[in-house]
């Protein structure tokens, strides 16, 4: 086996039982976990619970615990706006990423607003804007289905023979 360097993956060997385990984890991870769409609504209402919180308890809530919350969403919304640049495959039409990138960048000038002068109602916007992406985000999005038939098209050729 070759020498892992610092910061690489760890190389697997087939004799080492935890690289075994590791392997039938993922195995199971990738065969239950939720689809993408639904862990990345998931995230953006654990940071509108996070904002939540703060909210609740405003007097008692540190400047670094309103440093963290916002970075935690700062951190959700440039994995958005990154995918959204760098994706240009037909699933994510231009104004689609086009979409993402400017709310994207709503966000962080808006975390910006609430860092120079703290208030708990600036946080409203942002937890309004994490819950709509989150419930677009975990509906299942409708998949084509063709046209009731109609008259017209349960009639069948007649054979014209004659």
């Amino acid at each position: 086996m070759s020498e892992n360097k610092p910061g690489n993956p760890p190389m697997p060997n087939n004799n080492n039982p935890y690289a075994a385990a590791a392997g039938a984890y993922d195995q199971h991870a990738q065969a239950h976990t939720p689809d993408q769409r639904e862990t990345e609504g998931r995230v953006l209402l654990k940071a509108v619970r996070a904002f939540q919180e703060v909210q609740k308890n405003w007097e008692n809530v540190s400047r670094e615990d309103l440093d963290d919350c916002l970075k935690y969403n700062r951190q959700i919304w440039m994995m958005f706006v990154d995918t959204a640049v760098e994706d240009d495959s037909d699933e994510r039409p231009t104004a689609l990423r086009n979409n993402i990138a400017n709310l994207g960048v709503f966000i962080f000038n808006h975390t910006l607003a609430v860092l120079a002068d703290p208030a708990p109602e600036k946080l409203d916007i942002l937890i309004e804007i994490n819950r709509e992406v989150a419930a677009g985000l975990m509906t299942k999005p409708k998949t084509e289905t063709p046209p009731p038939p109609t008259a017209e098209t349960e009639k069948k050729p007649t054979d014209t023979m004659g």
